[in-house]
């Protein structure tokens, strides 16, 4: 058993948690799992722990991943070359069926085992699971055009079209914690392959959720100075957005937090996930880890 080098710090920081604790409870919590946290091997059992007692003290975590690299590494052992077009991987009917067996298969049901390793009750599910995610095929302009001339052909790429949540509340209800593949399917019976912050970003809206939580490779949003943001209201958003300091990679994650907010979460926050027990310290503490964004008016965790 570790030593406590200062049992009134331990104190103190359970204290600190409390008013979490009581608030959260009885709420669902979604977190998009993905980064680092995902594949150094630390990260992710403490990324289970965290789990585990995140349900333990009465909150409800659902759990929505990615596995862009795994998926990536698997296309490669087989001889097939990945291709990107602003982002989002050209999925044919070969790679789609490389993206639900690593998906839906190695990677979900990894997360669940390492989850139950720790005394967690997880079950895996892909969007087909109950008809949980209704999908259609992506219709992506090139270069922001309108013109069906310059539609671009990704494959099986989807946007969602409609949640089903009754699944992932039957399992809240039970005390499991549903671990989410981001796969859609189509009226058709075809599977799609959906952007993980997306589909959590919805299913948080879905499901009512109280905070939404994007883990990334990155601190948050950074200021000029390259200074963390953090309770941030749409207005503001917008304003970094027109000043040019939110771009790049950060604008999707930002918009699917502000999207999620417009919906009726809470709060969403785009966390570090390089950080040890980020998901914990988000949820749980006053500082937070990372930048959060709420509704307008709102009283913010501070900067």
């Amino acid at each position: 058993m570790s030593q406590v080098s200062n049992p009134a710090i331990v104190a103190e920081l359970l204290a600190e948690a409390m008013p979490y604790i009581q608030h959260f409870h009885g709420k669902t919590i979604v977190i998009k799992y993905g980064g680092n946290a995902m594949v150094d091997e630390t990260l992710k059992k403490e990324f289970a722990r965290d789990v585990v007692l995140m349900k333990l003290v009465g909150m409800n975590p659902v759990i929505v991943h990615g596995g862009g690299p795994q998926i990536g590494q698997l296309l490669e052992r087989i001889g097939k070359k990945s291709e990107f077009i602003d982002g989002l991987r050209v999925t044919d009917s070969e790679t789609i069926d490389v993206v639900e067996m690593v998906l839906g298969g190695l990677v979900n049901k990894s997360i669940v085992a390492l989850i139950n390793a720790h005394g967690g009750k997880a079950v895996g599910l892909s969007g087909k699971d109950g008809d949980m995610i209704r999908a259609r095929k992506m219709v992506f302009h090139k270069d922001g055009s309108t013109n069906d001339d310059d539609i671009v052909e990704l494959g099986f790429v989807g946007e969602i079209e409609s949640i089903n949540p009754l699944v992932v509340d039957v399992l809240d209800q039970e005390d499991f914690i549903p671990v989410i593949a981001p796969i859609g399917v189509g009226v058709d019976g075809k599977a799609y392959n959906i952007n993980a912050d997306t589909v959590a970003g919805r299913l948080a809206v879905t499901l009512g959720a109280e905070k939404l939580i994007l883990l990334t490779n990155t601190p948050g949003v950074l200021d000029k100075d390259g200074e963390l943001l953090t309770g941030l209201s749409e207005s503001r958003v917008k304003e970094l957005i027109e000043a040019g300091i939110i771009s790049g990679g950060m604008l999707p994650k930002v918009k699917c937090a502000i999207d999620a907010v417009a919906g009726g979460v809470r709060t969403a926050t785009i966390s570090d996930g390089r950080v040890p027990h980020a998901t914990l310290l988000e949820t749980l503490t006053d500082q937070g880890v990372g930048t959060q964004i709420g509704r307008e008016r709102e009283v913010l965790r501070p900067n």
